[in-house]
């Protein structure tokens, strides 16, 4: 199976070369790089989060594989699914489904459903790709969506899962947690209530990032895959998180009165 871009020429750009250019602009080719359990990056377009995005993956080296976790935004029946094989396809050329990886993960979770249809027009997994495609050229990867409805526990057992099938696969890979920040609130509002959930992030503290979004009612859409990802990196003994870039699209477009925030963050 082939999954064809479903944001291209909108989220970024469709022609390749017009693509590389802008992802080139979109990198910080002075940073520091550190070898990361996994980092959480934004999924807005480019013109508005690509910076953030390029500067984390900017600041970290990157493996030949990879395990991209995302929120669901369409209305599916499956709380977190994975697409255990196949290709995708962006511009800058496709990458296979690492079906050796998904088996391991999916043999220690049972939350976790076999979903194809789930990701065909999913974009917040598909708008990371091309950038790990132009620094790295070609990878493997497993695509996991996770539903609102998800429950807490559920995050749990699949943070457990990815890091005992990681441990088991044996090779470097690199988990990918994509989310936005607060949607559609002022810059104010926005950079206090993203900073609550970052520290929590920062703090690596999987349960409180939770709680406080649910509590201060954060509308940080990838608040889940990004618990999930604290979860595991825990468990792949993650000691520290470092918050590379945060910024929101007013910066981009000078309106500050509704706002998206992006954080790009590694851990290590």
């Amino acid at each position: 199976m082939k999954r064809k871009p479903s944001v291209a020429g909108y989220f970024y750009p469709r022609d390749s070369e017009d693509l590389k250019e802008m992802i080139k602009g979109m990198l910080d080719p002075q940073a520091d790089k550190e070898k990361a359990i996994s980092v959480i990056s934004p999924h807005a377009g480019y013109l508005y989060s690509g910076k953030v995005a390029g500067s984390v993956f900017s600041s970290i080296t990157l493996p030949e594989n990879f395990v991209i976790l995302g929120p669901n935004h369409q209305d599916v029946s499956t709380g977190i699914s994975i697409m255990r094989q196949g290709v995708w396809e962006t511009p800058l050329g496709d990458i296979s489904i690492n079906t050796t990886l998904a088996d391991m993960i999916m043999k220690q979770s049972g939350a976790l459903k076999e979903n194809a249809k789930s990701h065909s027009q999913e974009h917040s997994l598909e708008v990371q790709v091309p950038f790990i495609q132009y620094l790295k050229g070609n990878i493997s990867f497993v695509p996991i969506s996770i539903a609102y409805f998800a429950t807490y526990d559920d995050l749990v057992e699949v943070g457990k899962a990815l890091a005992g099938a990681i441990l088991e696969f044996g090779q470097d890979t690199l988990i990918v947690a994509s989310t936005d920040m607060s949607h559609y609130v002022s810059q104010e509002v926005a950079k206090e209530k993203d900073f609550l959930a970052i520290e929590k992030i920062l703090d690596l503290d999987a349960h409180g990032l939770y709680e406080t979004v649910e509590r201060e009612n954060i509308s940080m859409c990838g608040f889940k895959p990004t618990t999930t990802a604290i979860i595991a990196s825990k468990e792949l003994k993650a000691t520290k998180a470092e918050l590379i870039k945060y910024q929101t699209s007013g910066d981009v477009s000078g309106d500050f009165l509704k706002v998206v925030g992006y954080a790009g963050i590694r851990i290590i």
